[in-house]
């Protein structure tokens, strides 16, 4: 199974477009149901942090004024993502701040981006909602280090990725979902879901993969 680089920001707000920064990046690397390789670091864009978002990451002022600067905490990434295909949790947020992060260090950014949370929406709808946290627990999934802090929460994304791709492999018979199935089944329409696994695999059980697994 190809190599797929799984990536999560902590940021001063909600977008790029309004002026937010990144503060903290990591990345996972992960091929075959292993990870390979993680990367994190802290980051200096210049903008203060806001209380509150201090108050939910835990990273301060003062900590990231300590933090290497922004641009060569994105040209470091950026070299160790290579040409290696991005997966997100909640993949619209952090790959806006990809993309402006790396346009502000004057590197291209042109990784394609799967979503497990698009995923985890097709495949499982009786979660009780597709926040990463609770699909963590939903699966009995491993919790690693503190919520809303990029390495724990990239992790945890691995995690829960693996589960994705194991359920479509052992449920749904695909051999190989890899990154390109993916970002085809996030884009796949709900009602158009039975005929997208019959394509490329088996059929899906009713009320979905969750269903299916409670069932054994």
């Amino acid at each position: 199974m190809s190599r797929i680089a799984v990536i999560d920001f902590e940021t001063t707000g909600i977008s790029p477009g309004m002026g937010d920064r990144a503060t903290e990046v990591a990345i996972v690397i992960t091929e075959g149901g292993r990870v390979l390789e993680r990367f994190q670091s802290l980051m200096n864009a210049g903008l203060r942090i806001p209380a509150f978002i201090t108050q939910l990451t835990g990273i301060s002022n003062a900590m990231v004024a300590a933090a290497p600067a922004a641009d060569k905490v994105m040209a470091e990434a950026a070299r160790f993502v290579g040409s290696t295909p991005l997966v997100a949790h909640n993949a619209a947020f952090d790959r806006k701040f990809w993309q402006a992060e790396l346009l502000r260090a004057g590197l291209p950014a042109q990784q394609p981006f799967a979503c497990t949370l698009l995923v985890s929406r097709r495949l499982y709808p009786l979660a009780p909602n597709h926040k990463l946290g609770t699909l963590v627990d939903f699966h009995r999934l491993k919790r690693t280090g503190t919520a809303h802090r990029a390495l724990a929460d990239a992790e945890m994304t691995v995690e829960l990725l693996h589960q994705i791709q194991h359920d479509l492999r052992q449920r749904h018979r695909l051999a190989s979902p890899d990154h390109r199935l993916l970002m085809a089944l996030q884009r796949c329409a709900k009602s158009a879901l039975p005929a997208f696994m019959s394509q490329h695999g088996g059929p899906v059980p009713e009320g979905g993969l969750s269903e299916a697994r409670d069932a054994l």
